[in-house]
């Protein structure tokens, strides 16, 4: 007979519906969070699975946390002392082997069962290690890094970071992602000497065009980023060993095609992630980019097993369903999966009386969050200002609905501001915007609300102009925040009840707990009530 768990025991007392979470998360969090009261009430019992030995802490930050702006206790999203009072059992620093979907067993690593009726998972995903020699090259078998190479997604690659930035070392950066670009600017503000790689043309490549990516690069050049464009890497080159590890040859150059080499430090790996679903196709579940699921997050076939978060792909078994038709996958961002955590817990809790499912997610807005350099893009901004001429119906999207598409630019290099905005019919399909903070803040509220534009669209660039007259319109009901998705109405009335620091106003609206972009905008909003006052 198998050992039986301390939640397996604890269910079979209470006799209360058993819920197991495999992964901790920050997704994984907020679904156990939103559980709590129904765990201390009796009502459910609720077992987690973590592969790491600590509490679930926001891994968007890790960058942050590695350049010391922000600290382990203000990154984390969990009192393991506080769960386990409420009841919430944790198997933290354990593995889950696979699941027997039969017996609604998961089967942990240290040879122990824990029973389920309703099994979610929560696994996130792994980044993606490129398929260079010195790196282990074979997917079937665990990535093991030399030293020297982190992939920023963990504490142990903050504190990694951490000790390079303190001693201004060489950190390159391989990859040309938002992810990359922070951890590089950030680290480079900090003192350390950093170069990104990357093979595309430019950086951020899926998000903005060329012109786009020239003003970047140099944005990151003026702020000490050496970038090397169209380079393709081929080796990960070891030398000398660590003094940390003296036994262990470390990271000391990336080579690449055509033999040239960056030397570094220490090589941060920023070239994407994967859903985590080899557990989930392990057990039989079907799985594509991520774990399949319907627009209640069920498993297809399965109605005891849940997917949230970055290892969820919403597809339906609706052949006809217009939303799933063009899904793309995870879209692996942190807002998404905490309004799959918070609706999924209300599910669990009262299965009798689901709410109508979630709507599908509007296209994601592309935010870059560095210190003096604004980049906003969302939608397709492919097309240039003379693809579409008049007269030409479908513009340069065939099949557009019969408005042409209208492309309008305006850039300045010298200064490092570019704004480009795609409309059909006066509303926005696509725009990027480079140092131009708050022409973006004005963009990100039309694409999301699906308003028209301004006729005369150089109005947008006034609002970064100098002067009073600048100042961007305060409109209460805008999402300030929007991994939580909190208003500046309700912000503000935080700001009214007492808070006064931005740890504060997240505490009591969860504004800034995700990804920290609207942090600035948070602080903004402080002042602004209280440099009021004494008026």
């Amino acid at each position: 007979m198998r050992e039986a768990t301390a939640s397996t025991a604890g269910m079979a007392r209470t006799g209360a519906p058993h819920i197991v979470v495999i992964g901790f998360g920050p997704v994984a969090s907020r679904l156990v969070d939103e559980l709590l009261p129904a765990v201390r009430s009796g009502d459910l019992a609720v077992t987690v699975v973590g592969d790491e030995p600590h509490a679930a802490y926001n891994r968007v930050l890790v960058a942050d946390l590695g350049v010391g702006r922000t600290t382990v206790d203000d990154i984390a999203l969990a009192d393991t002392a506080e769960l386990e009072a409420a009841g919430v059992v944790l198997q933290l620093g354990r593995c889950v082997r696979r699941v027997d979907r039969a017996r609604r067993l998961v089967h942990l690593s240290d040879g122990r069962d824990v029973h389920y009726d309703r099994l979610v998972f929560a696994t996130g995903s792994r980044p993606v290690v490129p398929n260079l020699r010195g790196l282990n090259a074979d997917p079937q078998l665990p990535v093991s890094l030399p030293a020297g190479v982190i992939t920023l997604r963990d504490l142990k690659d903050a504190a990694a970071l951490r000790r390079a930035v303190l001693d201004g070392r060489r950190v390159v950066v391989l990859g040309g992602g938002i992810l990359g670009l922070e951890a590089a600017l950030a680290a480079a503000e900090e003192g350390a000497r950093v170069a990104v790689v990357h093979h595309g043309a430019h950086a951020l490549a899926r998000s903005i065009d060329a012109d786009a990516g020239r003003v970047l690069a140099a944005a990151l050049r003026d702020r000490g980023v050496t970038v090397a464009s169209d380079a393709r890497s081929t080796a990960v080159v070891l030398g000398a060993a660590a003094a940390a590890a003296p036994a262990e040859p470390s990271f000391s150059a990336l080579e690449l095609d055509g033999g040239g080499r960056i030397s570094g430090d220490l090589l941060v790996l920023s070239c994407g992630v994967r859903p985590r679903t080899e557990v989930a196709a392990g057990c039989g579940l079907r799985t594509d980019r991520g774990i399949l699921v319907d627009h209640a997050l069920q498993a297809h076939h399965d109605p005891h097993v849940f997917a949230i978060g970055d290892c969820a792909e919403v597809h339906c078994l609706d052949t006809n369903c217009l939303q799933c038709r063009d899904s793309a996958g995870p879209l692996g961002m942190i807002g998404p999966g905490w309004r799959q955590a918070e609706w999924l817990a209300a599910f669990l809790v009262r299965p009798e009386t689901p709410a109508p499912p979630l709507p599908a997610e509007p296209a994601p807005v592309m935010l870059l969050k560095a210190r003096g350099v604004d980049v906003a893009a969302a939608g397709s901004v492919a097309a240039g200002p003379f693809d579409a001429l008049p007269g030409d119906p479908g513009g340069a999207h065939p099949g557009g609905g019969g408005a042409p598409l209208r492309v309008a630019v305006w850039a300045d290099p010298d200064h490092g501001k570019y704004v480009k905005m795609a409309t059909r019919g006066g509303v926005l399909e696509g725009f990027v915007s480079v140092g131009m903070p708050r022409a973006a803040a004005e963009l990100v509220l039309l694409f999301e609300r699906r308003a028209e534009l301004p006729a005369d669209r150089s109005a947008l660039l006034v609002l970064d102009s100098a002067g009073p007259a600048a100042a961007a319109p305060s409109d209460p009901s805008r999402t300030v925040c929007r991994c939580a998705g909190v208003d500046q109405q309700t912000i503000a009335g935080a700001i009214v009840d007492g808070c006064g620091t931005v740890s504060d106003v997240s505490a009591q609206t969860r504004a800034g707990t995700g990804c920290g972009g609207c942090h600035g905008d948070v602080r903004a909003l402080i002042e602004e009530h209280f440099q009021a006052a004494p008026a």
